[in-house]
């Protein structure tokens, strides 16, 4: 690993510190979890704003809203009666949001009820797996939809974006941002960085990760270089590389 400049250190710690803050979550998927009560219901808001976090914010924070108003704030209620159905039906051909049909979203939500079912809620599941690695957590629910509709990865090769945020949503305890539910499940240390093309491109002007091609070992290098700057909690980077963006690469 490349010994990190001490500016960029310091811009790093500068941003974090700027960013993390309750403001952050105003045209932030994050918000919608901040618009609901209780615990149960503030998971599942936050797995579906995240599972739609993709393209266009203007456009899929519209799609989320949608969702939330039809739920009536009551998200977890909503997908454990199959709620959904009325405007997400079986077998639907009309498009939900760019690639996702009305059949993805219904497969994704069904499965997503059925976890609901069988274990209440999806912290009891990672709970379940009596690991506090933030990768099997990972893996545990990407193997757990399977493939069933494109919102979750099949499994845990690719950088899995939104899947890692959610985790990040879930775990940070501490935060303006950030909820801690699963803080005694998982132990942020092991949190892994939500990466795309921009994080990698921004990542690599720093210095912090070589490559071109995002992939959940790129992420993992990335969380690494990231752990030296912040050894107890490496996605304060998160809140960091998003500051650098809004710089302009500054």
């Amino acid at each position: 690993m490349p010994t990190i400049d001490p500016g960029v250190r310091d811009t790093l710690i500068s941003n974090a510190a700027k960013y993390e803050t309750a403001e952050f979550i105003q045209g932030d998927p994050s918000w919608f979890m901040h618009q609901v009560s209780g615990d149960a219901n503030q998971e599942a808001m936050a797995f579906v704003a995240s599972g739609l976090s993709y393209g266009s914010r203007q456009q899929f924070m519209k799609k989320i809203q949608l969702l939330l108003d039809a739920s009536g704030g009551q998200m977890a209620a909503w997908i454990a009666d199959g709620a959904f159905a009325d405007i997400l039906p079986e077998g639907g051909s009309k498009s939900f949001y760019r690639l996702y049909t009305e059949e993805h979203m219904n497969a994704f939500l069904t499965r997503y009820r059925a976890m609901l079912q069988e274990f209440g809620t999806m912290g009891q599941m990672v709970r379940g797996l009596g690991s506090k690695n933030a990768f099997d957590a990972i893996e545990a629910i990407c193997r757990y939809f399977g493939g069933s509709s494109p919102v979750i990865p099949k499994d845990a090769s690719s950088a899995c974006k939104r899947v890692c945020m959610f985790l990040r949503w879930m775990v940070r305890n501490g935060s303006p941002v950030d909820l801690g539910l699963w803080a005694d499940a998982i132990d942020r240390r092991t949190l892994i960085i939500p990466m795309d093309t921009h994080v990698l491109q921004q990542s690599a002007r720093l210095g912090l990760i070589s490559g071109k091609c995002t992939s959940m070992a790129a992420a993992r290098k990335l969380t690494a270089a990231l752990s030296e700057v912040f050894p107890d909690d490496p996605l304060k980077g998160d809140f960091a590389l998003f500051g650098y963006g809004v710089n302009g690469g500054e």
